[in-house]
């Protein structure tokens, strides 16, 4: 009973909002939008089912002194002030959530993409190790497109400009492309799994 009612809730409403799509009525897209609402309120929940999950998580490392569970009072300290201040102040341009946002998160955020950017050096040097003939496209491919996004690449081959605006127009935009299409099938497969009561691992634990 645990698991049938939550499969066929699954099932049914799978099979009305995949009809629903192809009935071209106004009814049917009121009902779509009323289970756009439905979705709204079963995220406020989810919201707060992540926020108690969290905040039980970082409370037990803080209670068992892991290592690291300074990190996890600023999780907390940070998690409660803003929404307070979230709440009590306001969200409204130049409102302290709004500096806090601007001048403390935005920095804190820039920092870590900038970070990134090393550890994506790192895997573009391992990746572009020239092993195979894959290997050694993708390195030439990377080398043009890299210099033809600096000043320096036109002075070395007057077209280089060209060719890196081709590759990312034509080569990029296709493989892009299938990839999407990959991405959708799986998309598919995986959402007629769920209909069909094939894949269960949403419904937690062994089922």
């Amino acid at each position: 009973m645990k698991t049938t009612i939550p499969l066929a809730i699954t099932a049914i409403m799978g099979v009305i909002m995949f009809v629903q799509y192809f009935v071209p009525h106004q009814s049917s897209e009121n009902f779509y939008f009323f289970m756009l609402d439905w979705t709204r309120v079963i995220g406020i929940f989810a919201l707060l089912i992540g926020l108690s999950s969290l905040i039980r998580l970082h409370g037990q490392k803080i209670k068992r002194q892991v290592p690291g569970w300074g990190y996890s009072i600023v999780v907390i300290v940070s998690l409660i002030s803003m929404a307070c201040v979230g709440l009590f102040d306001g969200v409204q341009e130049g409102s302290l959530f709004m500096k806090l946002y601007l001048y403390l998160m935005a920095p804190l955020q820039s920092t870590m993409f900038a970070l990134l950017a090393f550890y994506i050096t790192s895997a573009a040097y391992r990746a572009f190790r020239a092993r195979s003939w894959q290997a050694t496209l993708l390195l030439i491919s990377g080398v043009i497109v890299m210099l033809g996004r600096i000043p320096l690449g036109d002075m070395i081959w007057s077209n280089m400009s060209e060719t890196t605006r081709w590759i990312m127009i034509l080569p990029t935009t296709a493989a892009m492309r299938g990839i999407r299409l990959g991405v959708g099938l799986g998309m598919i497969a995986t959402s007629l799994k769920i209909v069909l009561g094939i894949e269960r691992s949403y419904l937690g634990g062994r089922v």
